[in-house]
Order: C-alpha cells, then structure tokens, then sequence
C-alpha cells in the first residue's frame, strides 16, 4: 500500500473535508485525546476542518497529509506562532492517523515532512502536548523529540476523566 505524504493548501484541505473529518472521527472514536469528545460522529468535525482550512489560507498553519489509494487517512498541523517574540516558534498539533492504516510508518513520514516545511517557514522549534500514557506519548521520543514534563490532569479522555499532558520540543532546520 504506497503512501503519499504531502503539504496541503486550503483549498485542497476544503476538497478533503469528508476523508479528514472521517480522520478525526476515527481517532477521538479510538480514544485519542485531541480537544473532542464522545459520542463523535464525522460530521461533527466539518466545522473544526472549516476553520483549520480557514487557517491555512491566512498562513497561521502548515497542514500535511497522508493518502492511500487517494484517500486521507492521516494528517499532523502545525500552528506557526504570530507573536513577534516567537518568529521561531511551531506548535505541532493532531498527528492523527486512521486506525485502518496504522503500522504503515505514516506517522513518522507525517512528522518528517511537517517538520521539514515548518524548518522552510523559518521554524527552528516546534512544541507539543500529547496525553500521558497514550500511545502517542511513546511515539515522539522516537521521532527526536525530547520530554519537558508532565501536567496533570490537563485535558479529559474523549470517554471522560482527567488525563494529564506530556510536553515535548525538536528543535528544526
């Protein structure tokens, strides 16, 4: 099952709305913790998809997707800092991969070229916050991401209860 990873402009983004929000709906389904919660069908997502694409188009956000057969089945953001003390600065968001096409090494493809186009942008550091004791908490470090520390009881599981939140850098570029 060839991958292709590749950046996306809003325009692309708004044409893939169905696949991206089936993404997310998978995921939050699956127990991600990533800002939603259940019951989370699709549809639920066009909105949130809406704005990110709204995002992209003003240039406040690098969007990166994964398709196979021509179908999303993953993406990963990153969130350029507007601030005028953090010109460097990315906050990498929703590494979300489909639970069909896990095992294919998309995330890790994901990362690389995210990280790449935020380094372009003149990022020389990314930042993320992921669940503590999620599966992707053990993914980053074997990405080059280095552990800050953890917050407790920071967000909620999609089901409910607390769960705190690991905070990682990269530095890129």
């Amino acid at each position: 099952m060839p991958a292709t990873i590749r950046i996306v402009t809003a325009e692309e983004a708004r044409a893939a709305i169905v696949d991206l929000c089936e993404v997310l709906s998978d995921c939050v389904n699956g127990g991600a913790s990533v800002g939603f919660m259940l019951p989370y069908e699709p549809e639920d997502a066009v909105g949130y998809w809406n704005e990110i694409a709204d995002a992209v188009e003003k240039g406040g956000i690098i969007l990166a997707v994964a398709e196979v057969d021509g179908k999303i089945v993953g993406t990963v953001q990153v969130g350029l800092a507007s601030k005028p003390n953090q010109p460097h600065r990315g906050d990498l968001m929703k590494l979300l991969v489909h639970r069909s096409a896990r095992g294919l090494g998309l995330s890790r493809r994901l990362m690389e070229v995210v990280e790449a186009e935020a380094a372009r942008r003149g990022r020389t550091l990314l930042v993320l916050d992921t669940a503590t004791g999620s599966d992707a908490e053990k993914i980053y470090p074997r990405f080059g991401w280095s552990q800050v520390g953890v917050i407790p009881d920071y967000a909620m599981w999609p089901e409910g209860g607390f769960c705190g939140t690991t905070l990682f850098y990269k530095r890129v570029g």
